[in-house]
């Protein structure tokens, strides 16, 4: 069924306020959701609402929490989320980031022991819309791994996203990157099951380390891998992101003496960086402007596809989303109701 971002948003704010969720956090969490899937990433949009219900009623998520600041060495902030919802205390502590860096030129934030904390492009919207730029370096733990190491038949990581984020000029749309350090999210393997797709080649193998098309296979016991992209390149950022997010932040990597009680945590490494204390910003923008120009204008390998930048696909997907509405598969629409009725 197709469905208006709106109508969905309120149907999501309200089972989270049957988990005890306060108004405005329920509401940010949801549109947190929704968002995702205006821009296309529905790995991360309101297909979690089951799952989150699940870590909830596990003790896993806990409604109602503020981050908590358990460092402040001027530059250095750092956060613990104390599994807390991920959109509330990622924002909490990406908003701090802010303001410290409006003051010291550069902020340096870890954040660790939240709960899922969703699309990292929502923090580097922050400091793009006060003018800043922003890098993140995010890993995942508290879960068995997903993502296979380069040359490996057995998964050592899970998704490990990183973000940059540029804010845009009077010409230019910000330039914001997100992304998985795998070929594709966890979450895209469970929409194409739900919805009974095949993959395309080359994203998964089986538990025996052959290629697969059948999202199925991570979901088998033992369970196969995602790849990571680029081969030895993803998965040696994949490496660097445990070992900055989860090492400096203290909330720990994916390695199996940590806990594993399959929710959902999440911890973070951000760099905010105003650029206006490093060079004239009216030179930047000059700059952001011929560069991205510049790539944009190259002829494209295939006339019907002009060549994008970051942030090109998302613009144009929610244009179309908000017209059209979002799409949601039967499964997905089931398992949301079958937990809002076990509220």
């Amino acid at each position: 069924m197709r469905i208006n971002a709106e109508d969905l948003t309120q149907k999501v704010t309200q089972i989270l306020r049957k988990m005890g969720s306060s108004p405005s956090e329920a509401l940010l969490v949801a549109e947190s959701l929704v968002q995702s899937n205006l821009k296309g990433h529905d790995s991360h949009g309101v297909g979690l609402v089951a799952t989150y219900v699940r870590h909830f009623e596990d003790g896993l998520l806990v409604p109602n929490t503020a981050v908590d600041l358990v460092k402040d060495d001027g530059v250095i902030l750092m956060f613990d989320g104390r599994r807390g919802f991920g959109r509330r205390v990622g924002g909490e502590a990406m908003e701090a980031a802010v303001a410290r860096c409006a003051q010291t030129g550069v902020t340096l934030m870890t954040l660790r022991n939240s709960h899922h904390i969703g699309r990292v492009g929502a923090y580097g919207e922050i400091a793009m819309s006060a003018g800043y730029i922003s890098m993140h370096f995010v890993n995942v733990t508290d879960h068995v791994p997903t993502v296979a190491p380069w040359g490996g038949a057995e998964p050592r990581f899970v998704t490990n996203p990183l973000c940059i984020a540029i804010p845009g000029t009077e010409n230019t749309p910000p330039t914001l990157l997100d992304m998985a350090t795998s070929k594709i999210a966890l979450g895209k393997a469970r929409v194409a099951m739900s919805r009974g797709e095949k993959l395309s080649p080359g994203l998964v193998i089986d538990n025996k380390g052959q290629p697969s098309t059948d999202p199925s296979v991570m979901y088998d016991d033992p369970r196969g891998s995602l790849l990571p992209f680029g081969a030895h390149k993803g998965s040696g950022l994949a490496l660097m992101c445990e070992l900055l997010a989860g090492g400096l932040s203290g909330g720990g990597t994916i390695q199996p003496d940590n806990p594993r009680r399959e929710s959902i945590v999440n911890n973070m490494l951000t760099v905010v960086i105003d650029p206006g204390r490093l060079v004239d910003t009216c030179w930047l923008s000059s700059e952001i402007d011929a560069m991205v120009a510049y790539v944009k204008s190259a002829q494209p390998a295939d006339p019907k596809n002009p060549v994008l930048v970051a942030g090109d696909p998302e613009r144009s997907r929610v244009i179309k989303c908000k017209v059209d509405g979002l799409e949601i598969n039967d499964e997905a629409w089931e398992e949301m109701l079958n937990a809002e009725a076990r509220l």
